[in-house]
């Protein structure tokens, strides 16, 4: 049996279209909303079994991994974030890479030498890599009017995965991935329905954001916060990027309130300097990622404090100015 565990974000979905366009497999699909990284636990498998892992921290399932490889499945892992310690196991094949310009679908790109390559532009472009996506997307001859498409519709499929629960997504992201699948190219896929409800959703929940201000200012850093609502929690890793792109010299934190009134939290390392995103994060019991962009699952209230405080201590001297 053949099981493909992926992250339900761009990057996650266009790593996996890739190796599916090229390589087709009838395969159990696992996956999630971006969040939800701890993917490999739902994994049952054994001799003879081969699992393929997409955008999926390698940390975070260390335990799940080697249970895994030790009933006899063998595991292929393709990610961008810190992996921890890497186990040593004649089943598993791992390419990774946590440099700050390189996401999942790119790496898959490389692996495939490059036979799928919108797939991998419109991941990059999701992950919001945009320079690696633009000088790809250059490289192999696509046109401006083609890269402004495929770099909206990167930010779609990304916007798609966000959310605290799969009712907050327009599409769970299997759904969509069937799709995107089917139609087997972006230009395919433009004149769909689906399309259009991801576009328009898009630009509603963005506009719903353009009148927040900070809650919190200081020297490299600012932290926004969002109501609990499901378009606030849609949009908060697009809004997170787009803060950086118009505020490329600082940090920024971007507080999205749960119903029991702690929050999720997305981190943006600086345009500027994509290092740090993952230091501030992993000090929290829920935190993870990597150094350009980060995340905590949930931050207590009481915390908050204590965020504001990493975020001054590793931003705050606008050292790289």
């Amino acid at each position: 049996m053949w099981i493909d565990v992926f992250n339900g974000d761009a990057d996650g979905i266009c790593a996996l279209l890739q190796l599916r366009l090229q390589q087709p497999r009838e395969s159990l699909r696992i996956t999630g909303v971006k969040r939800d990284i701890a993917l490999l636990e739902r994994v049952n498998a054994s001799s003879g079994d081969h699992v393929t892992v997409l955008d999926i921290s390698l940390a975070k399932n260390q335990s799940a991994l080697q249970r895994l490889l030790a009933q006899g499945a063998s595991v292929e892992y393709f990610d961008h974030h810190d992996p921890g310690d890497l186990p040593e196991h004649p089943a598993l094949t791992t390419t990774i890479s946590e440099a700050p310009e390189v996401c999942t679908a790119l790496l898959v790109n490389g692996h495939l030498r490059g036979t799928r390559v919108e797939w991998a532009i419109v991941g990059a472009f999701g992950d919001n890599l945009d320079e690696p996506a633009q000088r790809l997307a250059k490289k192999v001859g696509v046109g401006e009017p083609e890269i402004t498409f495929l770099r909206h519709l990167g930010h779609c499929i990304n916007y798609n995965g966000y959310g605290a629960e799969l009712a907050d997504l327009h599409f769970h992201p299997d759904a969509l991935y069937a799709e995107l699948y089917q139609a087997e190219t972006p230009a395919a896929f433009r004149d769909s329905q689906s399309y259009s409800i991801l576009s328009d959703g898009y630009a509603a929940d963005l506009d719903a954001s353009a009148a927040l201000q900070p809650v919190e200012e200081g020297a490299g850093y600012a932290l926004y916060q969002l109501p609990n609502a499901a378009w606030a929690r849609r949009v908060s890793g697009v809004f997170s990027n787009d803060l950086v792109r118009a505020h490329p010299d600082r940090a920024h934190a971007v507080l999205t309130e749960q119903a029991d009134g702690a929050f999720l939290v997305s981190v943006r390392a600086p345009f500027a300097h994509r290092y740090g995103a993952s230091k501030i994060c992993t000090q929290f019991e829920t935190g993870g990622g990597r150094e350009a962009a980060a995340g905590i699952n949930r931050l207590p209230d009481e915390h908050v404090e204590k965020l504001i405080a990493a975020l001054a201590a590793e931003y705050g001297s606008q050292s790289w100015l």
